[in-house]
């Protein structure tokens, strides 16, 4: 499984407004290309003054599909949503092969 995790640090003048467009627009387009099992949409605690920060982590079954996402899809949903918030966000991505997982119960 690999992990594909988002970072964004957002101004907090459009925070709401972005929250409400990952959630109904972005999200869901990024998982209808089929690329991804799963998707966390979390607020990452104590970061720097002057912004807001959440992590966006998508699950991938395999690592060809998560090429495929790159590939076919993730410029083009990238794009849209630089142009929709130029100069008010910062991204950087990370990319983790999932070495096992625990859960209780």
């Amino acid at each position: 499984m690999i992990l594909y995790n988002v970072t964004v640090s957002i101004d907090p003048e459009i925070q709401s407004e972005w929250l409400v467009w990952m959630r109904e627009i972005h999200i869901p387009e990024v998982m209808s290309t089929g690329c991804f099992s799963d998707a966390r949409l979390s607020r990452i605690q104590g970061e720097e003054s002057g912004g807001l920060s959440y992590s966006i982590m998508y699950f991938s079954p395999s690592k060809d599909l998560y090429e495929k996402y790159q590939r076919d899809f993730a410029p083009a949903l990238q794009q849209e949503h630089t142009e929709r918030y130029a100069g008010r966000f910062a991204a950087f991505r990370t990319i983790l092969d999932v070495v096992e997982e625990f859960r209780q119960g």
